[in-house]
């Protein structure tokens, strides 16, 4: 890569002696070579970029996306995917299993693993914890360890066996690896399409109600503290999930949680009008349960805000309500959204750099001389439309489509490559 001098940029790298002043950065070859209050420009290869008024962070980091590779390429390859993810300022990712086939063994794991190495973005993928997602029996964990998965999940299906959940929370433990809950008890749920509440008893539809989520996260709670075992659960939605899962906090259970950005601030009476983009899972709750996720945020209880990336395919979401797929895009629209939730800076870097690489156990990125670039720089004023032009998914399936979004991703650095994101 050529040579990067960032000027005037505000940094927001908590712990390091630049947070919250004002330098420049050179970046060459892919590292940081100098930071101070005024670098003067070479010339010659040297890109220089104006950042005053901008924030420059570490790369953020996704924890929670659906790309469609291996199978499943329609909806989204990996190329594709990276490239929406760099658009909204992620440098990494991890990869949930909703493939076909799902990233059940060592060569599906391998195999998102090899294909993403030359790409901007890392990619690390999640392996099943059961084989090929049927709940039943578990998958081969350390084998997909040893290739490069980062955490355990059947994505998109909960663990209904409390057993088989247990020896997996058990089992992973032994190597240190992270199981992760996708908190719904689907007896209750009983394929629900949107929440139970006021809401739905008015358009009539039956509703998922906050209890399937609820008996889950504490079911999953007990297991944890039985087993002594770490455990993370995936876009929880509920106050009373956020009350269990900071109760077992303060008890001591090694518990983590995220939250997708559309839960922070879109409720179910999005769902009025029957637009599909308004329907994901879990489904969209009610101004209390947002107000209980900001305020979980705030307090620690949360984690991670995850965008709960889903990309289909046309047919899958122009639809009748009820059979519509689950699911919308959002790698790109995180930064509006939890701006428009109130998030200060400080706390979504926290949230979306800092946290989720903290649950998974990966290197933060370093902000000094000598440290490897992996970078963000993006500005809370700038306003930009997501439209086809912006859009660097394979996939349309947002509520947020043709909308008017204040917060930008200028531009990310990661791998020795920098991607200018400015539309």
């Amino acid at each position: 890569m050529d040579n990067l001098l960032i000027k005037s940029a505000k940094i927001v790298f908590p712990g390091t002696p630049f947070h919250d002043r004002e330098v420049d950065v050179l970046v060459e070859d892919g590292t940081i070579t100098q930071i101070a209050a005024r670098i003067k420009a070479a010339g010659g290869t040297q890109t220089v970029v104006d950042a005053k008024g901008q924030y420059l962070a570490p790369g953020f980091f996704d924890m929670n996306v659906n790309f469609g590779e291996p199978g499943l390429e329609t909806k989204e390859d990996m190329v594709s995917g990276c490239a929406a993810a760099a658009a909204g300022g992620f440098t990494g990712v991890a990869v949930r299993p909703n493939t076909q086939p799902s990233l059940s063994s060592r060569p599906e794991v391998a195999l998102v693993v090899n294909r993403a190495k030359p790409l901007l973005v890392d990619v690390y993928p999640i392996g099943t914890i059961s084989k090929k997602r049927m709940g039943e029996e578990l998958a081969e964990l350390y084998d997909m360890k040893l290739a490069g998965a980062v955490a355990f999940s059947d994505g998109d299906k909960p663990v209904q066996q409390a057993g088989l959940m247990s020896r997996a929370l058990l089992y992973s433990k032994g190597f240190n690896g992270r199981i992760i809950s996708c908190p719904e008890d689907v007896s209750v749920a009983a394929g629900a399409k949107m929440n139970e509440g006021v809401t739905s008893t008015y358009l009539g539809m039956r509703g998922n109600p906050n209890l399937a989520e609820a008996l889950m996260v504490a079911r999953d709670l007990y297991l944890a503290e039985y087993n002594d075992a770490p455990i993370h659960f995936s876009t929880i939605s509920t106050a009373e999930s956020v009350d269990l899962v900071r109760k077992a906090k303060a008890k001591g259970i090694p518990v983590t949680c995220e939250v997708a950005a559309h839960h922070l601030v879109m409720t179910d009476e999005r769902v009025v009008g029957f637009d599909s983009n308004y329907k994901v899972s879990p489904p969209l709750r009610t101004s209390q349960d947002r107000k209980a996720l900001l305020k979980g945020i705030k307090d620690g209880t949360i984690d991670a805000i995850v965008s709960q990336h889903t990309p289909h395919e046309i047919e899958y979401k122009e639809v009748e309500y009820q059979i519509a797929a689950d699911g919308i895009i959002g790698l790109q629209t995180v930064l509006p959204l939890v701006l428009q939730a109130g998030l200060t800076v400080e706390q979504l870097v926290d949230k979306l750099a800092i946290g989720p690489r903290r649950v998974l156990g990966l290197p933060i990125p370093e902000f000094k001389e000598g440290a490897p670039a992996n970078l963000v720089l993006f500005d809370v004023e700038r306003e930009w439309r997501f439209d086809r032009q912006t859009n660097r998914s394979k996939s349309s399936n947002s509520p947020l489509w043709g909308n008017l979004l204040k917060g930008a991703v200028t531009m990310v650095v990661n791998k020795r490559q920098t991607a200018n994101t400015q539309f």
